[in-house]
């Protein structure tokens, strides 16, 4: 991946993507787990029995982690047109630096989400997670050129785009 022609995805990107990946989850796991139990654990059970933990917390482990490593983005990083990758190689994150990096989620989760603003702050826009996987979040440059279509006549003739 051409370094020169990426830029770091910052923070409302970011949020939007995980977004994406909430609603996509949600739709999915909520009916699973209702057929399952016939009922909800927010209804008052942190945990409802072992389908309950492969179903809401295994599988969306497994599935973020095996979307990192084949195709390097989840869903809602690829609406967003963004990659996870290596910080030092920009290739697709390893196995292990995609474990380390969904665990350092909880990390980044913990003192408030801490974690997860460090984002804003951060030269290149790595959460918690990111630095402790050595991981960063990026995605094609997007600065097109602005061309107009006719010249104006200065000063009178203002230019009108055509769409």
């Amino acid at each position: 991946m051409p370094s020169v022609h990426l830029e770091y995805v910052g923070f409302w990107a970011r949020v939007g993507a995980a977004f994406i990946d909430t609603v996509i989850q949600l739709t999915l796991l909520i009916p699973l787990t209702y057929a399952l139990y016939g009922r909800l654990s927010l209804e008052g059970h942190f945990f409802m029995g072992i389908g309950d933990v492969l179903l809401n917390y295994v599988a969306p482990a497994v599935v973020v982690i095996a979307f990192w490593i084949y195709k390097g983005a989840t869903p809602g990083k690829m609406a967003v047109s963004a990659q996870v990758v290596d910080a030092d190689t920009g290739a697709k994150l390893s196995a292990s630096k995609s474990l380390i990096r969904y665990l350092g989620y909880f990390v980044s989760l913990v003192p408030l989400g801490l974690g997860f603003f460090w984002v804003v702050f951060d030269a290149r826009k790595q959460g918690w997670h990111d630095k402790l996987a050595n991981s960063v979040v990026v995605r094609p440059l997007e600065k097109t050129p602005v061309r107009f279509e006719r010249k104006a006549s200065w000063p009178d003739d203002p230019i009108e785009p055509s769409l």
